[in-house]
Formats: structure tokens, sequence, C-alpha cells
């Protein structure tokens, strides 16, 4: 054991610092898929297409910005303003002119129309983009790596896949939770969640609530897309990549989970990168076993609750 470890112990802790930084993304985009589900109860298929536009949308403005010779610091700034605009642009037309006219139909509907506007986002992003890969990665080369001790070893790691990518995740938790629960607009959202007839009989505009969790999610979707931009080659197919882990993710926390999404990224994120490392072949499967393993003890999740149904 000693000597499987020593061989193979600068792996695990890549390993390691690769599933966090992994898991930061995906509970980026996971948390926003389910706030929009504990509001409007829709599981939408879209929400990695907005990942995939907000990181073509951030590459895409920092390599506009790096072409007028600004600095390079600006690329960060590039980062946020792209995520806010395709969450601010973007959610506001999909739940009005599409989500809102679908929230009493039937579940497989709702599913088939969130699949079709994916495939239409996906073609989208070709039509604009092209599909030959676009890569830019100054921000993550102007923070540089660090060396990350490990044993008796270090480990030459970006700094910004250890610190940023994590720090905007915890961040985010951190300020959803407040938000939800400290402000009057946060405790809305909630009334809307718990019990969305009695918030309405109340005087809570509920459709005003609708679009607004649905805007923030799709914000936070643009966002960990913008923040995965400079860490990879932006290719057609990474929304869909996204969305199915995520979709793994939020089955694994439960339904309108947001603490749970939290620690199932980091299962998800840590099993698939150790996977990657040390058995190659498992890769693509282990998030699904997780999830599987998951729900086959706890059906509605590690955090669910089972739902009264109403008649």
């Amino acid at each position: 054991m000693g000597a499987w470890f020593s061989e193979n112990g600068l792996l695990i802790g890549l390993a390691l610092l690769d599933g966090l930084a992994n898991a930061a993304l995906i509970f980026m985009v996971a948390v926003g898929l389910n706030l929009v589900f504990g509001v409007l109860r829709i599981v939408n298929v879209a929400h990695g297409s907005l990942f995939a536009i907000g990181a073509y949308a951030a590459a895409s403005l920092g390599l506009f910005l790096a072409s007028l010779g600004l600095p390079p610091a600006l690329g960060f700034a590039a980062l946020v303003v792209a995520a806010a605009l395709v969450g601010g642009i973007l959610g506001p037309l999909i739940e009005r002119l599409l989500l809102r006219r679908i929230y009493d139909q039937e579940q497989v509907l709702q599913l088939l129309v969130t699949f079709a506007l994916f495939m239409i986002l996906e073609d989208v992003q070709k039509l604009v983009w092209g599909v030959q890969p676009i890569l830019q990665d100054a921000p993550m080369k102007l923070l540089g790596t660090v060396e990350v001790p490990f044993g008796e070893d270090t480990i030459p790691f970006t700094a910004y896949q250890l610190f940023l990518l994590p720090g905007v995740a915890v961040a985010t938790l951190v300020g959803l939770a407040w938000f939800l629960r400290r402000t009057l607009t946060g405790r809305v959202i909630v009334a809307v969640t718990t019990d969305k007839e009695a918030a309405m009989a109340m005087g809570i505009d509920a459709a005003k609530v609708t679009l607004l969790t649905f805007t923030c999610g799709a914000a936070l979707a643009a966002l960990g897309g913008a923040l995965a931009s400079p860490t990879t080659s932006l290719v057609p197919g990474i929304g869909a990549q996204t969305i199915v882990l995520s979709f793994a993710v939020v089955a694994t926390a439960g339904l309108g989970q947001i603490e749970g999404a939290a620690i199932s990224a980091l299962m998800i994120g840590l099993g698939r990168s150790i996977a990657v490392y040390l058995a190659p072949e498992f890769e693509v499967v282990v998030p699904y076993l997780i999830m599987v393993a998951v729900l086959l003890v706890r059906p509605q999740g590690l955090f669910g609750v089972p739902e009264t149904r109403r008649v």
C-alpha cells in the first residue's frame, strides 16, 4: 500500500486539486438549475446552453479588450460583465416568451420544450462563434502558478483554479443562503417555493418572482461558463457535457436543495477527477455511479425530503 501511494501520490494530489476546481464550476451551474426548479418547477435542459454562451461571450469580450491593447487585468471584469449580459438578456427573454407559456403543462412537454430550446441555442452558438476552438486564457496566466505542498513533494497548480474558482463558488453559496434567508426578496422567493398558491393569496406577484429567479439562475449558469472560459478551449458541445453533470449533481443532492448541491458537486467533481488520473476508462460513468448509489438509498436525494402531494 505504501509503495502504491508513493508511486501515485502526485497523481492523487493533482486529482484532488482538479476535482476541487471542477466541482466549483459544476456547482455554479447546478445551483442555478436547482434555484430555478425550486420556484418554477421546471427542469430546464437549456441551462447548459446558458453556460456555453456565457463562456463564449466572456472569451470574445476578453479577446476584444486585448485587441484594443488594454491591460490584461480587465479580463477579470470581462468575465463578470459577460455573465451579467447573458443572464440579464437571455434570462428574461426565455422566461417571458417561452417558459411562462408552459408552467401549467405536463412535465414531459416542459422537458421537450426546454430540450428544443437547448438544440436551437446550440446551433446559434455555431452560427455566431463557428466550430473552431476559441481560447482566452489571459486571466489564468495573469495569476500564474503556485506550488502546493503534498507529502514530501510539491505540485505546481494554477492559482486561478486553486483560489479564484473555489472562492467564487463559496461566495455564491454564502451569498445565496444569506439572500434567501435574510432579505425580504429572498423570503418572498422562499414563500413562492414553499406554497405558490398561498403566496399569491397573500398578494405576492408570482410572475415577478419567477422572472427574477430565472434571470438569477441564468446569470449563475453564464457566470460558471465565463469562469470556465480561461481554463479550456471552447468548442461546440461544452454545454451538453455540463448540463448532464449538473443534472447528476441536482439529482444526488435533491431537487431544490441549494447547500446540498455544493456537497454533491464536490463528491462528483472529486470522483470524476480521481477517475481521470487513476482509472480513465471509468471517467465517464463515475458521476452517474455516484448518483445511482445515492438514489438507491435515498430516492429523493441526499438532502431532499419527500413531498406531500395535495389532492
